[in-house]
């Protein structure tokens, strides 16, 4: 067997992976102790096997975890206490950061505080040019001094990001020799061994956070293998990153920067495997919905793209990570969303989350105010007596109330009118997010195909494909489960980058070849050491690439071996030419082409399964039910409700209906056809679904 989790803010969902197929669980995430729920999931996932959870765990051998332990402490300043060391004259480099802002002209928003502050930046003497030299001498006595002060201070952790260490990293090494020697008991972050980027900020960034987490991660990741051996298991365990990979446990104790983003990077990869067997559109949009975010992301021509723009909260308002990850954008949009009515009597949806604790009205927990989840009972959208297979049963009457009482009124609207509100307010924020996705990416949505997953996303995956033209609409049979899917067929791998500067114009062709080369030993390397067979291997290379005096560069993907041909110029060109154009519609084959760093993404297949399909689970009823649901220009009316894995395949059906599982409820609004596919997806044509959509009054 094989365990995958992925802790999200309302639930935590735990797929296994037993005889070829998948079987999903979930179970609330326990805030206060991540661990708890993951356990708690195994707990539900053993009484469904008929067997104790040591008995389940102990067949396992591999677990994978997906987390927000390490954005969730960065969030709320759980991180350890940092010091900073940089050049001597730039103490500065994680306040000025790249000066950019948000709005340049409301000077009412405040500057965003360094994330490791100037009594914690210390100052090393010595100096490297751009080519490697030494300008001043590293003064070794200084760094001692330096590191006595930390001692005396209690740091926790310690990054180091000096000028041009990406170029000649040997004043780096001399101050982590001098900080082992003094503190060995600090770890220590060096910025051209964790992120050798040409950009200051960036690599700097990417530096502080790393050191910031690793005491934290390190006491996460320790207590989590203990706990999964205390209960009985005794296999492998991996840690999802943000580049859509896994590593092993001990990579993330290394470099836990890597497991910034672990849990939402496994959506798009679950889309590429559902979009590779079902789609025929080019370019696929994937989305999660859960309980408390909403997470969009593409696969582009087959491709899930990369972004070296992660923002740690708003845009300019908070730190880029500094890190390539898979570009996943986030908002705060889940079935736990708040409803509320301000002072002006407009209607708000987030981003506050009711969370799993006390969680929304109708889990009759404590939670006091509206919620997406509320509005979509009382609309009929999901049966009471069935929310997760019937292991909670909602209260109806207490969802009712207060959306009667907190949006209804408010807004003079019949308690049904208002509760549809809420959802399409939701949706409008979720097509914003995913409009800003696609035109940043060169995507035309009215020719992608859109995958929805994630627990809540039935309720207006429907209304979101209408709304972005999407001709296709596909909900994996595993859709309610779709990060923890994507974590089951995932592979492990690891990203490396290189600084090289050349263009073609005087090309160099020898020192891309052996930076490439280098790449390619590094990634041997990890691939070696997990063990994977050479069959099992693949290893993709970018290029990060720009016009001759643009600012900022893309990811252009390339083959070494079109780079060693005479003809190499040519083919760079070509694929920066291609990508630029596909981003940013148009392209300049007059101008010189630059390229700033290369990068190689090693992957070692280790998952057996060949499709995200669900085991029959016990409960599910095959027969086809009815209840009264409300639809905009419709009104009440009395809808039949097919169970998931009980439709019959390519059977065309036109609705309105309701399509559930023990997960989720699938909301298919009137005139719209849909069919379960041979490879178990629900595929759902949307467009008479924009005919419906409206505020109701």
């Amino acid at each position: 067997m094989r365990f995958a989790t992925d802790t999200g803010g309302t639930f935590t969902d735990l797929v296994i992976e037993r005889d070829g197929r998948l079987h999903l669980f979930k179970s609330p995430t326990v805030p206060s102790n991540p661990v708890e729920g993951v356990l708690g999931a195994f707990a539900v996932a053993s009484e469904a096997f008929g067997m104790s959870r040591e008995e389940l765990l102990s067949q396992g051998r591999q677990f994978i975890h997906g987390t927000t332990h390490a954005i969730n402490a960065i969030v709320t300043g759980r991180v350890a206490k940092t010091a900073l060391l940089v050049s001597e004259g730039h103490p500065d480099i994680l306040l000025l950061r790249e000066g950019g802002r948000e709005k340049p002209f409301d000077h009412t928003v405040r500057y965003q505080r360094a994330f490791i502050p100037r009594t914690r930046t210390f100052e090393v003497p010595g100096r490297l040019t751009a080519q490697g030299s030494e300008l001043r001498p590293f003064d070794e006595e200084a760094v001692v001094r330096i590191a006595q002060q930390l001692r005396d201070d209690n740091v926790e952790a310690v990054a180091v990001s000096l000028l041009w260490s990406i170029i000649e990293p040997g004043h780096e090494l001399k101050v982590e020799e001098i900080l082992r020697e003094h503190l060995p008991d600090v770890p220590v972050t060096l910025s051209h061994r964790l992120n050798p980027s040409l950009r200051e900020y960036r690599r700097t960034i990417a530096t502080a956070i790393d050191a910031s987490l690793k005491p934290l991660m390190d006491r996460y990741i320790g207590g989590l293998e203990m706990a999964m051996k205390d209960a009985g298991f005794s296999g492998q365990v991996l840690v999802l990153t943000s580049q859509g990979t896994m590593v092993d446990a001990d990579e993330i104790r290394r470099a836990p920067i890597l497991a910034l983003n672990s849990g939402p990077s496994m959506a798009p990869i679950a889309g590429h495997f559902v979009s590779a067997t079902e789609a025929t559109e080019h370019d696929a949009i994937v989305f999660d919905t859960g309980g408390t975010t909403f997470d969009v992301s593409l696969v582009r021509g087959g491709r899930v793209p990369f972004t070296h723009e992660s923002w740690l909260g708003r845009p300019y308002q908070s730190d880029l990570t500094g890190f390539p990850s898979v570009d996943v954008k986030s908002v705060g949009a889940g079935g736990g969303s708040i409803a509320w009515v301000d002072d002006g009597g407009v209607l708000h949806v987030g981003p506050q989350s009711a969370g799993s604790v006390p969680g929304p009205v109708c889990y009759n927990a404590g939670g006091t105010e509206p919620t997406v989840s509320d509005a979509a009972l009382v609309l009929g959208y999901i049966d009471p007596d069935y929310f997760l297979g019937g292991s909670i049963r909602l209260n109806m009457e207490a969802a009712s109330a207060a959306i009667s009482e907190k949006v209804a009124k408010p807004l003079g609207l019949s308690t049904e009118a208002a509760a549809l509100a809420v959802l399409e307010v939701w949706t409008e924020n979720m097509v914003q997010a995913i409009t800003d996705i696609t035109v940043n990416q060169g995507i035309d949505p009215t020719t992608a195909c859109i995958i929805g997953g994630g627990g809540a996303a039935g309720l207006n995956a429907v209304r979101i494909a209408a709304r972005m033209g999407c001709p296709t609409l596909l909900i994996p049979e595993v859709g309610a489960g779709l990060s923890a899917a994507g974590a089951v067929v995932s592979d492990v791998g690891r990203g490396y980058r290189r600084l090289f500067v050349t263009n073609s114009e005087e090309f160099d062709a020898d020192g891309v070849r052996d930076t490439l080369a280098e790449l390619k030993a590094q990634a041997e390397a990890f691939a070696e050491k997990v063990g994977a067979s050479e069959a099992a291997i693949e290893i993709d290379y970018f290029a990060e690439a720009r016009y001759a005096h643009q600012v900022w560069e893309i990811d252009v993907a390339i083959s070494p071996d079109d780079l060693s041909k005479p003809d190499a110029t040519d083919n760079l060109r070509a694929a920066f030419h291609d990508a630029h154009e596909r981003i940013f519609a148009f392209r300049d084959e007059d101008s010189m082409v630059e390229v700033i760093a290369w990068r190689a993404q090693v992957r070692c297949e280790v998952a057996k399964t060949k499709e995200l399909r669900i085991a029959g689970e016990a409960g599910a009823t095959g027969a086809d039910r009815s209840r009264k649901a409300y639809f905009a220009n419709v009104g009440h009316t009395e809808v039949p409700i097919h169970t998931f894995e009980k439709l019959m395949p390519e059977v065309v059906k036109t609705g309105p209906a309701i399509v559930e599982s023990r997960f989720t409820s699938i909301v298919i609004p009137p005139g719209v056809t849909f069919r379960r596919s041979s490879s178990g997806n629900l595929v759902v044509e949307p467009g008479a679904a924009a005919a419906s959509i409206s505020i109701a009054s």
